[in-house]
């Protein structure tokens, strides 16, 4: 029985996608073409910005610090002291920081979107706001999806900073490394291009998990069963394509063989 479900759930999954694809290009005509719900926008911001602080810089604060645990003993070992700031600076803004925002972000964030939506499809409130001419996508999905490419970059910036203590704090309490040399190696590693790939894919990040969780919600069916499975499969959905994105914008953004290293 289970082998005749899986074709089934993943034609299901595809159809998903696709309507997932589809929303996605409504949005950008209606972003363009309408105005955009000011009170909801606010609201959605303050939902998926400071409601998500505390447990993306926990997060952050973290993994920082084990990261510059398992890179500190290596690097002392072979007498690179002065790159251990640099690398974890690269490695935050390149990567952790937005990558580790975006999932913490699809978890709490995607999953409440897609639970949200689908609660409102399966009761017909949805049917409802169409009867009163009002668009779904404009009232519910754009606030989520402008909030999210919003905060996300900024909880992004947050994050790094935040990854960054946790590293000085491990390097001068555990290995006696000055803090002038590890904010120097930061200083001396880290270009405005390093932060500027962060930032931008925390906007694309953000559009995908709102697109996501937004298009998993309006597909629903079921009852509260068709509820639970939505927003099970939004949050992986979402983190399959952070991932996916993220080796192509990271493909994009530093293929060659330049390095941070050369003059430091």
């Amino acid at each position: 029985m289970s082998r005749s479900l899986l074709p089934t759930d993943l034609t299901l999954w595809l159809g998903r996608l696709t309507s997932a694809i589809f929303l996605g290009g409504q949005i950008l005509i209606h972003v363009i073409s309408k105005p955009i719900h000011r009170r909801n926008t606010l609201e959605q911001m303050a939902a998926v910005g400071p409601q998500s602080v505390i447990i993306t810089l926990v997060t952050a604060l973290f993994v920082g610090m084990v990261f510059t645990i398992q890179v500190a003993r290596e690097f002392i070992t072979f007498g690179a002291t002065t790159a251990i700031g640099g690398v974890l600076a690269l490695t935050l803004s390149r990567e952790l920081a937005p990558v580790l925002t975006a999932v913490v972000l699809a978890g709490r964030v995607g999953s409440a979107f897609a639970a949200e939506i689908g609660t409102m499809r399966v009761t017909e409130q949805i049917d409802a706001l169409q009867m009163l001419k009002s668009d779904p996508v404009d009232y519910l999905v754009i606030p989520r999806v402008v909030a999210c490419a919003l905060m996300l970059p900024l909880l992004s910036i947050m994050a790094f900073i935040t990854g960054m203590l946790g590293g000085l704090v491990v390097v001068t309490n555990l290995y006696n490394i000055p803090t002038t040399v590890f904010l120097n190696s930061a200083r001396n590693f880290l270009t405005t291009w390093d932060l500027a790939s962060a930032l931008i894919k925390a906007v694309i990040f953000g559009v995908l998990i709102a697109v996501i969780g937004s298009s998993w919600g309006l597909t629903t069916t079921g009852g509260a069963k068709g509820v639970g499975q939505s927003t099970t499969t939004a949050v992986v959905t979402s983190l399959l394509a952070i991932f996916i994105s993220n080796f192509f914008l990271s493909w994009i953004m530093f293929q060659g063989t330049g390095s941070a290293f050369i003059g430091n």
